[in-house]
C-alpha cells in the first residue's frame, strides 16, 4: 500500500520555483490586510450588455494551515488516503492562488478546478460524501461552492454546443459565456486583474474537450484570443495529464488490494463456517441420543 500513499499533486509539477514558494508559505501567518477584489463594470462594446463582476473584499488573510484546519473542521469523517493525500496538496495550491493580490474569481478557473476535483473523486465510495467534501473544501477557501458548480455547468453546456471554429470566435458573438471569455481576454491583456493558474489551463482544456476540438492548432488560437501564454498552458496540461495517469494507477492498485483482502476474508471464513456446520450437526445427533 506504500504506492497508494505516495501520490502527491505538488510532486508532479515541473516548476521548482512554485514549489519553493509553496514551502516557504506553509504555516506562515500574514500580518497585513488589503483589498484585492472589487466591483467592476465593463462594457465589451457599444452594443453588448454590461457585465458586472462582484467580489467580496478580503481583509484578514488566513494562513495555509488555517485554511486546511477549516476544511478538516467542516468535514470530520475520515477520507481514504488515496484521495486525501491529493486533496491536501490541492488545497495548499488553491490557497496560494486564492490569496494572490492579482486573484479574481472567474468561471474558467472554476471549471478547471471542478474538472480536477471530479476526476480525482471518481469512484469515491459515497456520492453524498463526495459532495460534502467539495462544499467543505470551497468553503474553507471562503468562496461559494454552489457558484463553482453553477459556473462550471454553464461553461460545459456552452462548450458542448460549439465546434473548433465557433469556440475561438467568441469575441464576435454575444452571450453570457461569450461575455465571460471577453472579460478574461481583456483582463489577461492588461486591462484588469488577471492571475493565470493551472486550474485556468485545465478549464481551457475542458472547453476544447467538450467542443470536440481535437486539432492541435485550436489551443494555440484560443490562447491567442484570450491573451494567455500558450507555453504555460502546455506545461500545466502536461502536469494535469500526468496526475490523471497517476490517479488511474493508484486507484487500480487500491481495487486490487481490496479484492485481495476480500478474498482472504472469504478464505478465512470458509473453515469457520465448516467447523460451525460440523458442530451444529454433532449437536443435533447428541440431542437425539
Amino acid at each position: 500500500m506504500a504506492a497508494l500513499t505516495s501520490l502527491s499533486f505538488s510532486t508532479l509539477t515541473q516548476c521548482s520555483k512554485r514549489k519553493s514558494t509553496m514551502t516557504s508559505t506553509l504555516g506562515i501567518r500574514t500580518h497585513f490586510s488589503y483589498h484585492h477584489n472589487y466591483v467592476g463594470v465593463r462594457p465589451f462594446n457599444s452594443t453588448s450588455k454590461m457585465v458586472i463582476q462582484c467580489m467580496s473584499s478580503v481583509t484578514d488573510i488566513p494562513s495555509v494551515s488555517e485554511t486546511k484546519l477549516s476544511f478538516l473542521k467542516a468535514y470530520k469523517r475520515p477520507i481514504p488516503s488515496i484521495y486525501n493525500n491529493v486533496l491536501q496538496e490541492l488545497i495548499v495550491q488553491h490557497h496560494l492562488m486564492r490569496y494572490k493580490t492579482s486573484y479574481r474569481y472567474d468561471p474558467v478557473f472554476a471549471l478547471g478546478f471542478v474538472t480536477i476535483y471530479d476526476k480525482l473523486m471518481e469512484g469515491y465510495p459515497s456520492d453524498e460524501d463526495r459532495d460534502a467534501i467539495f462544499k467543505a473544501y470551497i468553503n474553507a477557501l471562503k468562496e461559494d461552492p454552489q457558484q463553482y458548480r453553477i459556473d462550471a455547468q454553464k461553461l460545459e453546456e456552452w462548450a458542448r454546443a460549439q465546434n473548433s471554429t465557433s469556440l475561438v470566435e467568441f469575441s464576435s458573438k454575444e452571450g453570457e459565456v461569450e461575455g465571460i471569455l471577453k472579460d478574461v481576454a481583456e483582463r489577461a491583456g492588461g486591462k484588469g486583474e488577471f492571475s493565470y493558474s493551472r486550474f485556468f489551463a485545465v478549464g481551457l482544456f475542458r472547453l476544447l474537450e467538450l467542443a470536440n476540438a481535437t486539432e492541435p492548432t485550436i489551443l494555440d488560437k484560443l490562447c491567442a484570443v484570450l491573451n494567455v501564454n500558450k507555453r504555460s498552458v502546455d506545461r500545466d496540461l502536461d502536469v494535469y495529464r500526468m496526475l490523471l495517469s497517476k490517479l488511474v494507477q493508484a486507484k487500480e492498485l487500491l481495487r486490487e488490494y481490496i479484492d485481495r483482502e476480500k478474498k482472504k476474508r472469504e478464505e478465512r471464513a470458509e473453515p469457520q463456517n465448516a467447523n460451525g456446520a460440523i458442530a451444529k450437526c454433532l449437536g443435533q445427533q447428541l440431542s437425539v441420543l
